[in-house]
């Protein structure tokens, strides 16, 4: 039976009313037209989310200056992972991850943390550009390390990161939130693989951020519900827009284009909208071009509070035979749920509601500290989205807009 747009947007709204909208087959979502069948779908977690952990380490956190450290310590405690140990230099920040993780052990300095013998992996999202001294630190004690992004601010410390990978064969991980934790980007990642928009052409990531974010029920660990430290506000020390924010981005770039060769086309900066921090970036954008597709990045810090969240992220994937669309934290303007995923091919479109997906990321990076594996993340790859957000940086130009 074919239905309207208007019609079927009531007919969903009722139902959802009453509690009958679970009850309905998936095939009840859908409606055929001369343009393909058009359905909704609910995706699968893809494995059993109360099985427990296969592998199990010990691990510590070494700096938290930003609360992303919460997730990242999420991720690999879901992989097996048990928090040994933390240090902290910020107080407040060290009173509330005591407070949230109260059997860890806060230790008095870094050495307790590297001189441990049973701790395998150390976490961190300290200030951006101590991050990759510290891993290097961390793997010539024989550990794994996994950094909060940007993992790495120069081009001299990622040659001593490389470096020292080699030397030590220890993983040197680096947290891309935006595609291993977001449930959505998991499931365009699966669909990319399996084919179904054909060979990737190009990405589009538009990723708007939000300097002050106003605190909300259940959300105390949110990245931007503190005041930002001052830190935040110099280039030195957080990397740059391109290469902070736009680390996220450019590591999407590779993964879905499946680029192992690429360069910086362009990239612009400006301070647009805060001239009571005269060095702070803004506004950015660059272009990319791999051995096997085209990228487009835009970041800003303009979100509006009415968003409701941090900001409306969204991934555009190109393909020869169809695209992608993962609109990741929210449908603006039709409701505050995240990892929304659309895709149209040459016989179908399709809306996949992603929040059952699970997350692999933490499971597969314990495993890779085990098995001396890089499935979770390639590293040559993670590092080549270092060096490609470090060279934007460096090459950006400033753009002053008239008032």
């Amino acid at each position: 039976m074919k239905m309207d747009a208007v019609n079927r947007r009531s007919f969903l709204k009722a139902i959802g009313t009453t509690g009958m909208i679970s009850a309905l087959p998936e095939v009840a979502f859908g409606m055929h037209n001369s343009e393909g069948a058009i359905t909704h779908e609910i995706a699968a977690p893809g494995q059993d989310v109360t099985a427990a952990p296969k592998n199990s380490i010990k691990f510590a956190v070494c700096g938290m200056s930003h609360d992303h450290i919460y997730g990242m310590v999420g991720a690999i405690q879901r992989g097996g992972g048990t928090l040994v140990s933390f240090k902290g230099e910020e107080p407040e920040k060290v009173a509330a991850f005591a407070k949230r993780f109260p059997d860890a052990k806060m230790v008095d300095s870094e050495d307790e943390i590297l001189n441990d013998p049973s701790i395998q992996l150390v976490l961190s999202s300290t200030i951006a550009s101590h991050r990759a001294p510290l891993g290097v630190r961390v793997m010539k004690h024989g550990k794994d390390f996994l950094s909060d992004k940007p993992g790495i601010t120069t081009l001299d410390q990622l040659a001593e990161v490389r470096k020292t990978i080699a030397e030590s064969k220890r993983i040197y991980g680096i947290m891309y939130s935006e595609r291993l934790e977001v449930k959505g980007a998991v499931k365009a990642g699966e669909l990319v693989h399996a084919g179904a928009i054909g060979r990737v052409i190009q990405t589009i990531n538009i990723a708007p951020h939000q300097v002050s974010q106003p605190a909300r029920p259940g959300e105390t660990f949110a990245g931007g519900a503190s005041p930002r430290p001052d830190w935040f506000w110099e280039p030195e020390l957080y990397g740059g827009i391109l290469c902070d924010i736009g680390s996220h981005q450019v590591d999407q770039f590779l993964y879905y284009t499946g680029s192992t060769e690429a360069e910086v086309v362009s990239s612009q900066i400006s301070n647009i909208n805060h001239p009571q921090h005269p060095r702070f970036q803004d506004f950015g954008d660059m272009t990319l071009r791999g051995d096997r597709g085209v990228g487009y990045v835009r970041l800003d810090w303009f979100t509006p509070d009415a968003l409701g969240t941090w900001g409306d992220g969204r991934l555009f994937i190109l393909g020869t035979e169809g695209y992608i669309e993962v609109r990741k934290y929210t449908n603006v303007g039709v409701n505050k749920s995240g990892n929304n995923l659309f895709l149209v091919n040459k016989t179908e479109q399709r809306y996949i509601d992603c929040n059952n997906v699970t997350l692999p990321f933490g499971p597969q990076f314990v495993a890779d500290i085990v098995n001396r594996t890089h499935i979770a993340q390639d590293q040559t790859q993670c590092l080549l989205a270092a060096e490609l957000v470090i060279k934007a940086q460096m090459k950006a130009q400033f753009v002053h807009l008239k008032s």
